[in-house]
């Protein structure tokens, strides 16, 4: 299947992030869109959509001229086989405590690591992105300070890789949920690769919308490794979910996003105890106080 990319710059974190999302509504429709500042100065952010079929040109066109935009670079991108080649060229990730690998390189797992098998697919989470690098070193202080979750969540799993190093670690249940249905096949795939059936239970629901989530509540952990604009919307769910004393991993913030996530989550009774940065990214570790 074909693959198309549609590119365009213009000025401005607002006016960028607003055509990004009338993106969206494009007809075909694009399988992913993203939102990235230009790293030169410029102040130049990049706007780009993924189609599997040729993107409409004039609604492209449109869209460039209603937000001020350069025209829109469409070009056709070669047949990769992307599992294969992740599988050749990723490398092992450590973690603090945790290894996480692909099955070509199970050779090399430590003994002395809390090893996660995690094959390419089509899921975020293969532990080299610093947003899941950052939540896995954070997991790895809490656990390190004597924190001990009897119950935990794992919000926008993707591979489930965070809710399986939670699994490693402390005995208590993990629920892993995503919106995505690829994202669930994915991770009750790793889950069961990883021998956690049931220790780690895969649940598709819309942010923290499912019975069993509900069910299971108030937390210990929570993880949300999502994007700033759900963290924000999510916030008072999250919050209401959690124990008293309980923790969140928060990540998929940039760098210049933290502080707004942090206030907003300050202003529900919780205190941001830590703040990793890995790159462009940010992971905060925020600890609920307001029932304590």
């Amino acid at each position: 299947m074909p693959t198309f990319t549609a590119l365009t710059t213009l000025k401005g974190q607002d006016a960028a992030e607003a055509l990004g999302e009338a993106m969206e509504r494009l007809s075909p429709a694009p399988t992913g869109v993203g939102v990235f500042e230009l790293e030169d100065g410029s102040g130049l952010w990049e706007v780009g959509g993924y189609f599997n079929e040729e993107p409409d040109g004039a609604g492209l066109a449109l869209l460039a001229t209603m937000h001020d935009a350069r025209t829109f670079a469409v070009s056709e991108l070669p047949e990769v086989d992307w599992v294969a080649k992740v599988r050749r060229e990723l490398a092992p990730v450590e973690a603090g405590r945790f290894f996480v690998y692909g099955s070509h390189d199970a050779d090399k797992v430590p003994d002395n690591r809390v090893a996660l098998l995690i094959e390419a697919a089509m899921a975020f989470g293969t532990g080299h992105h610093g947003t899941t690098q950052g939540c896995l070193l954070a997991l790895d202080r809490l656990a390190g300070e004597g924190v001990s979750a009897r119950s935990v969540l794992d919000v926008g799993c993707g591979t489930a890789v965070l809710a399986m190093a939670a699994a490693r670690i402390w005995p208590g249940p993990v629920l892993a949920s995503d919106i995505d249905d690829v994202a669930i096949e994915v991770a009750h795939s790793n889950v069961t690769a990883n021998a956690l059936e049931g220790r780690v239970r895969c649940l598709r629901a819309d942010g923290l919308d499912h019975e069993d989530i509900e069910r299971a509540a108030p937390f210990d952990l929570v993880f949300a490794n999502i994007l700033k604009a759900p963290l924000i919307a999510l916030a008072p769910a999250i919050t209401a979910r959690m124990r008293p004393g309980g923790h969140v991993i928060l990540s998929g913030i940039l760098n210049d996003q933290a502080e707004e996530v942090r206030r907003v989550y300050s202003s529900l009774g919780n205190d941001v105890i830590h703040l990793d940065r890995i790159g462009d990214w940010a992971t905060l570790t925020v600890k609920n106080v307001a029932q304590m």
